[in-house]
C-alpha cells in the first residue's frame, strides 16, 4: 500500500495538538457546563436580565416594574419572584472618617420637596421561567425590599422597609395573611433550613428577629453590628452568618440559642452586603460593597482565604449549582462579574441593566 509523504504519524500528532488547543479552553477562559440561568434584578432600569449559565451571555431582558431588588426562585424552579417598590431611590449615604454612614435627621427634610412614592407599584412580581415573561404581581405590603419563600413554596415572607414590618403572603390567593411589627428598616429575610422559622435583619439598630412559621410571632430577638444586610445558614441550620455593613464584620450566630458566638473582623475597607455558603459548606463568600471585592472565608476556622476583585460596589452574589462560579451584581458599573472560584479571579463581566441589585440562579426550563 502506497504512503503519501508527510501524511503519516508525524503529521497527525501536530494536527491533534492543534485540535486540543482549538476545542479546550485555556486557563481563565473556562465556561460553565451547568444547565442554569442567572436572573439579575436591575433597580434603576426596572427590569430583570437573564444570563445563560453555559455561555455567560444575555438571553433575555424582562420589564418587571419599579425598583426591582430582592429576587428568588420557587422551589420547583418554574417561577422567579422579584420585589418591586414605588419608593424613590435615595443616593448612598456619605461616610464619616471611620467609614460609617452619616444619615440626615429626618426632621430636617422638607416633606413638600421630598419625592413622592408610588404605592401602586409595590408588590412581588411573578416571572414565568419558561417564557421569560412577567405574568402578574402579588400585593405584599409597603415598600418590599427583600423576601424569602417558605420551604414548600406556598408563602412569601417579605420585609417592608418603610413601615417597619414583615408581611406573610399566601401565594395561591395573593393575600397578606399576617403583618409582624419589627424595628426600623427591615431588610434581609431568610427561611431557616427546617422551615420552622424565618429571620429578618433590621438595618438601623442591628436587630435580628426570629419569627415562627406556625403562629407567625416573634420568638427571639438579638443584636449584631449596625446595618446587617443578609443571612445565610449552615446546611444543618445550627449556625447563621450575618454581615454588618457599618462595622465591616461577620457575626456567627448559634441559631438554636439565637446568640452571637463569634464576631469576625473582615479586611479593612470591607462593607459587607450579601453572604453565601459554598454547596459543600466549606467556604463563606461575602460581597464587600464599597470595597469592590468578594471576601472568601473558611467556614470552619473563619480565616480569610482570599479577596477577589470584582466590579464597582458588588451587592447581590450567587453561586453556580456546582460551586465552580460566583456571580456578583455590580450596581454602579451596571454589570455582573463571573468569578472562577478555583482560579480565585474574575474571568468575565456581563452587561446587565441599570444598577443590578440581586441575583438568583435558576435551572433552565426543559
Amino acid at each position: 500500500m502506497s504512503h503519501t509523504p508527510g501524511r503519516g504519524p508525524a503529521f497527525r500528532l501536530p494536527f491533534l495538538a492543534l485540535a486540543v488547543l482549538l476545542f479546550c479552553p485555556l486557563p481563565g477562559q473556562a465556561q460553565s457546563t451547568g444547565a442554569y440561568q442567572i436572573y439579575v434584578s436591575n433597580e434603576r432600569s426596572g427590569d430583570v436580565t437573564v444570563i445563560d449559565g453555559g455561555t455567560f451571555s444575555v438571553v433575555a431582558t424582562i420589564p418587571v416594574g419599579k425598583r426591582p431588588r430582592g429576587i428568588h426562585a420557587s422551589p420547583d424552579g418554574r417561577t422567579v419572584y422579584v420585589a418591586l417598590s414605588g419608593t424613590p431611590i435615595e443616593d448612598p449615604p456619605q461616610l464619616d472618617a471611620q467609614g460609617n454612614p452619616v444619615f440626615k435627621n429626618r426632621g430636617d427634610d422638607d416633606d413638600d420637596d421630598a419625592p413622592k412614592g408610588d404605592k401602586a407599584a409595590d408588590g412581588i412580581g411573578v416571572v414565568d421561567v419558561a417564557t421569560h415573561r412577567l405574568t402578574g404581581k402579588i400585593k405584599s405590603g409597603s415598600d418590599p425590599e427583600e423576601f424569602a419563600l417558605s420551604k414548600d413554596g406556598s408563602r412569601l415572607y417579605v420585609s417592608n422597609e418603610d413601615v417597619k414590618t414583615a408581611s406573610v403572603i399566601d401565594i395561591a390567593n395573593g393575600k397578606v395573611e399576617h403583618i409582624i411589627p419589627l424595628s426600623q428598616e427591615p431588610e434581609g429575610v431568610t427561611t431557616a433550613p427546617d422551615g420552622k422559622s424565618f429571620y429578618v435583619t433590621c438595618e438601623t439598630g442591628g436587630d435580628i428577629f426570629v419569627i415562627d412559621t406556625t403562629r407567625f410571632r416573634v420568638t427571639a430577638q438579638f443584636k449584631v453590628g449596625a446595618r446587617p444586610r443578609s443571612i445565610v445558614f449552615s446546611e444543618d441550620g445550627k449556625l447563621a452568618f450575618i454581615p454588618s455593613e457599618s462595622t465591616g464584620q461577620l457575626s456567627v450566630v448559634d441559631a438554636t440559642q439565637s446568640k452571637v458566638v463569634k464576631t469576625i473582623a473582615l479586611p479593612t475597607g470591607t462593607r459587607p452586603m450579601r453572604v453565601r455558603l459554598s454547596p459543600d459548606g466549606g467556604r463563606i463568600y461575602v460581597s464587600a460593597g464599597r470595597g469592590g471585592n468578594v471576601v472568601v472565608l473558611d467556614a470552619h476556622s473563619y480565616a480569610v482565604l482570599n479577596s477577589i476583585k470584582v466590579g464597582t460596589r458588588p451587592w447581590g452574589i450567587a453561586l453556580s449549582p456546582d460551586g465552580k462560579y460566583l456571580f456578583a451584581a455590580n450596581g454602579p458599573s451596571n454589570d455582573v462579574s463571573v468569578v472562577d472560584l478555583a482560579a480565585g479571579k474574575e474571568i468575565a463581566k456581563v452587561k446587565a441593566g441599570s444598577s443590578p441589585w440581586g441575583i438568583a440562579v435558576v435551572p433552565k426550563p426543559r
